[in-house]
């Protein structure tokens, strides 16, 4: 069975929301400095790197991290890819056969350089969300840091996906993997109250 990690690396060259936090870990107790185990601290904010937004991320109603279905993020998934657009529409889609797809993974290639934050990247239009949920998706997840652009300051992207009931999973890694089915496991962690939460995110061959 082989296993395909779509998580991004964290580490201190992770790049986070600008005016967000960064993430660090270091080592608390040191073996170094005579301690017997080492056992380390991390630092970091909930939606660095490949991540899940609880709805509680844009409305204070919504779902938090541990009272999310974790079915959602665990089962059969289909890859498509689609470049050179700045929103990606229901017209976009149209020529994909998402017929009994529950999770979508969408493969822009628009985050070039993880190194660097993006300033601009592919988008999903609000509009989308109707179109999704009527095929029966309920997680959609992009390679970039959001599902909306960058500078956008009414998300209405997140608000028409969830108000849909579709999931949002972000900054997966997709640049090595083929169009087609696999079985995806992006399981946030159980941290109560959350707005978000880091995933490792991989991809089985079915």
């Amino acid at each position: 069975m082989k296993i395909i990690d779509i998580s991004q690396p964290l580490s201190h060259a992770t790049k986070e929301w600008p005016n967000d936090t960064p993430f660090e870990y270091k080592l608390s107790w040191s073996m170094k400095e005579a301690s017997t185990v080492n056992v380390g601290k991390i630092t970091t904010s909930t939606h660095i790197g490949t991540h899940i937004d609880a709805p509680f991320h844009f409305d204070n109603n919504g779902k938090k991290v541990h009272e999310l279905e974790l079915d959602v993020y665990v089962g059969k998934a289909r890859v498509i890819e689609v470049t050179g657009k700045n929103e990606i529409g229901m017209e976009d889609l149209n020529r994909f056969d998402l017929k009994g797809v529950r999770r979508l993974l969408i493969r822009t290639n628009s985050w070039e350089n993880r190194s660097q934050f993006p300033t601009t990247i592919t988008s999903l239009k609000p509009e989308i969300a109707a179109f999704l949920a009527e095929k029966g998706i309920q997680l959609i997840g992009v390679d970039t840091p959001s599902v909306d652009q960058v500078d956008s300051k009414d998300l209405q992207a997140h608000h028409q996906l969830h108000r849909h009931g579709i999931y949002i999973l972000e900054g997966i890694v997709l640049d090595d993997v083929e169009p087609g089915d696999y079985e995806l496991i992006a399981l946030p962690l159980p941290i109560e109250g959350a707005d978000g939460s880091p995933v490792r995110a991989v991809l089985k061959n079915i």
